[in-house]
């Protein structure tokens, strides 16, 4: 398994952990896990941006992993799609660090990054 794959499932992680995050700043209460999504609906503030930050991730995702099983699968040289996949990690961290602190202009570009790195991906693949 290269770092490219291991990356699928850290950007899965780093997904759970914005979940998290923002229950725990939501106040979540056990009694919540009944509906969760109607606690997380209602929030403001660190916990609505943590969350929306776990809701970008997921749409993120399918064009991530698409970009990197191509790559994986092509002739490109192992470091090259081991180097952007770290570049793309990088990117959602500290896209979701932004994205909670509410610092929109560096988040929107940060995302861009993100997506070049997706971008880069396909091409390598060929």
């Amino acid at each position: 398994m290269t770092f490219a794959h291991l990356s699928l499932l850290l950007l899965l992680f780093l997904n759970l952990f914005c979940a998290a995050y923002a229950k725990k700043l939501a106040g979540f209460q056990m009694q919540d896990n009944h509906q969760p999504r109607e606690l997380l609906a209602h929030a403001s503030g660190k916990a609505a941006r943590a969350n929306a930050a776990q809701q970008n991730g997921h749409e993120i995702f399918a064009p991530y992993a698409a970009a990197i099983i191509l790559a994986s699968a092509s002739p490109a040289a192992p470091a090259v799609v081991n180097g952007w996949a770290a570049l793309f990690l990088l990117s959602r961290v500290v896209y979701i660090w932004c994205y909670v602190q509410d610092k929109a202009t560096a988040r929107s570009l940060v995302w861009g990054l993100g997506l070049i790195c997706i971008i880069a991906l396909f091409i390598v693949a060929g």
